[in-house]
């Protein structure tokens, strides 16, 4: 019996001791805190983990994603990966939004990431609607090979299998991971694959043609994309002449109805005929309406003419468009947007009734309402507005991301003109730092703030520097951010939005002054040239109120006289930095922050932003710093925000991202 004793207490220690010296997942070290580069994360998602999903939980874009072209069922995301200055760790980060209220975070977390997400230290309740932050486990290269792929192992997985998939040796993947016994690797364990090119294939994108014949495929097992087995190799020769015959002559059909489409949209005669097509037949939550009073669209190309067309939406009733004779020269590519009756509009809003405003812009007043079962913004605008109201055509129509509000559609009456939108459920982030309480909102958390600053900072840099034609915004402001259901920010107003063109001191736009003052850089006011550096002096405004939680222009007391004087925030603000030479001498400044924080927030973390601020705001527009230094300066402070976040322990305004107690 003692015997037997004996041997099982050899094996528990010998089993101990094996999950002692397991290789933990731990993330990888680093030693420059400047470095930035692209790493890719290995995840293969659950059946209810749509690319959608994967897009929230990863907080990337649909091209950010590729799929494994083999039965594996993986997608790869790509990701920007840096060095935590704080702990000297490669680490990228993400928010997650809490589905449900049963069990706790962690677990969540550990469900929905697979072992590639850093777990908080904490096991708080989950809540439904809250938004973690969290870290993911990623590495950058010496140099030698180009990228670094995140893989945590699953059952069936071995470092010879690792190899064959990645194109890589197993001594390369034994070396790079501190590996001693290739057989000695544990599932859900993290590894770090080398890697020269970027994995996978683009992720598919379903077309409204069908597509040419092909071997029938296994079915897909997670929900993704059925087609990623490549063929290629076993296809005869015969079958490849016949489909390249049966793909020329397709197409060259494709042209001859092109071109009948377009001979035959603004005839009277095809009215009727778009009428029947268009009948319950649109992908889209709104259906297509080409009316060609408006525009009468046939894919790319669009005619317009003025007149009065009565068109049927579907149902039994006529609805009449009257479109004013000023849009009539404008031609545009439309993409998405689609045309909506002003019966439609005025139903949706309750014939705009107050009940309805959320507040008025610039150019117009902005109503809530329900339209086709979903909920969405409508601008009204006069008609004297055409060249506002076509600029956010023109820009919307061609420019999608997800830190953009999205255009779906417009409608026009005899002398007004309506712009519809997505719904920010949130508001504006102007309400959520000006007296928050009295206008029935929560105050934001420090964490809550830096993630809207980043997402602003994204949105902005892509019209800047990632669109196939540069945009300058020149209306940036806090009443322009709005945010969605989760918190998440997308610049909205794109009333004043211009194209950038070349000059010899970089890209600028000639125009007259507009925009709010408390925003406009200094060169713009004198000048009139709308630059992307005036855009990052408006964004510097822009984080000096997320800090402040104060607006860009102040009504102080004389101090000679009691007539109240106007001040900008931002010569305030550069004041109290002028004297606060680090973090650590923030006195002068305590004044300045925003007191719904209740002093919860990281002091470095919110002296680099102020830095940032002050540099984007600089009089010389060559000192200040473009939208991509600036998304990646806040991306390093919101990691250094969630590891000063893994101090509180759980604390509630962690998870919820607001601050409660007041």
């Amino acid at each position: 019996m003692n015997f037997v004793r004996t041997n099982l207490l050899v094996l528990v220690v010998i089993f101990l001791f094996q999950c002692v010296n397991s290789y933990p997942t731990i993330p990888m070290n680093c030693t420059d805190t400047t470095r930035l580069c692209t790493s890719f994360l290995a995840f293969r998602p659950q059946e209810n983990q749509t690319l959608a999903v994967v897009q929230s939980m990863f907080d990337v874009l649909p091209g950010d994603i590729t799929i494994e072209g083999n039965n594996h069922g993986y997608v790869f995301i790509k990701k920007n990966c840096s060095c935590l200055s704080t702990t000297k760790n490669y680490v990228t980060n993400t928010t997650f939004t809490v589905k449900s209220n049963e069990g706790n975070v962690n677990e969540m977390v550990v469900e929905a990431y697979d072992g590639l997400a850093i777990v908080p230290d904490t096991t708080r309740k989950a809540k439904a609607g809250a938004v973690v932050s969290l870290r993911l486990f990623c590495g950058c290269s010496s140099g030698l090979w180009n990228y670094l792929m995140s893989y945590v192992m699953m059952e069936g997985d071995s470092l010879g299998s690792l190899a064959s998939r990645f194109g890589v040796s197993m001594d390369v993947i034994e070396e790079f991971n501190g590996i001693d016994n290739p057989d000695n690797v544990t599932v859900g364990d993290l590894y770090y694959i080398p890697l020269n090119s970027v994995p996978g294939e683009p992720y598919p994108v379903e077309i409204g043609s069908p597509p040419a014949p092909a071997p029938a495929l296994p079915p897909s097992t997670d929900g993704f994309a059925a087609d990623q087995v490549n063929h290629k190799a076993h296809v005869p020769y015969g079958w490849i002449l016949g489909s390249s015959g049966f793909a020329l002559a397709f197409i060259m059909l494709s042209v001859v109805l092109c071109v009948f489409l377009r001979t035959s949209c603004c005839s009277t005669e095809a009215q009727s005929k778009h009428a029947k097509d268009l009948d319950g037949k649109s992908s889209h939550k709104f259906h297509i309406l080409r009316k060609p009073s408006f525009c009468c669209a046939s894919g790319r190309y669009t005619c317009c003419k003025a007149g009065d067309v009565k068109q049927t939406n579907g149902d039994s009733s006529n609805h009449q468009i009257t479109i004013p004779k000023a849009l009539s020269a404008d031609m545009f590519d439309m993409e998405k947007p689609v045309v909506v009756t002003y019966d439609e509009i005025n139903f949706a809003t309750d014939g705009f009734s107050d009940s309805r405003l959320l507040g008025h812009g610039t150019y117009g007043s902005v109503y809530s309402g329900l339209l086709r079962d979903q909920e969405v913004s409508v601008k009204r605008m006069t008609a004297t507005k055409t060249k506002e109201f076509m600029s956010e055509m023109k820009v919307l129509c061609k420019v999608h991301h997800t830190n953009l509000v999205e255009l779906i559609g417009y409608a026009a009456s005899d002398d007004e003109l309506f712009l519809i939108y997505e719904y920010a459920q949130k508001g504006s982030l102007k309400s959520h730092l000006v007296d928050p309480q009295n206008k029935g909102h929560t105050s934001l958390s420090w964490i809550m703030r830096v993630q809207i600053a980043l997402d602003a900072a994204r949105g902005l840099e892509y019209i800047h520097e990632h669109t196939r034609t540069h945009y300058v915004h020149r209306d940036i402001k806090t009443s322009n951010i709005l945010l969605d259901g989760a918190f998440r920010a997308k610049i909205s107003d794109f009333g004043l939005a211009k194209l950038v063109g070349k000059t010899c001191d970089g890209e600028a736009s000639a125009t007259k002054v507009v925009g709010t003052y408390g925003y406009l850089a200094p060169e713009y006011l004198s000048n009139g040239l709308a630059t992307t550096k005036s855009d990052v002096y408006a964004f510097g405004v822009v984080l000096f109120e997320i800090i402040s939680g104060r607006e860009a222009i102040i009504r102080t007391e004389g101090i000679t006289t009691k007539n109240p004087e106007r001040r900008s925030l931002a010569s305030i603000m550069l004041a109290a930095l002028r004297s606060t030479p680090d973090s650590m001498s923030m006195s002068s400044m305590k004044d300045y922050i925003d007191s719904n924080m209740m002093d919860l927030y990281p002091r470095d973390c919110l002296y680099k932003m102020a830095m940032l601020a002050k540099q984007c705001v600089d009089d010389d527009p060559i000192l200040r710093p473009d939208m991509k230094q600036v998304v990646i300066s806040l991306s390093q402070i919101l990691l250094s925000t969630v590891e000063w976040e893994a101090t509180l322990a759980g604390n509630s305004m962690v998870f919820s991202g607001l601050v409660q107690g007041r």
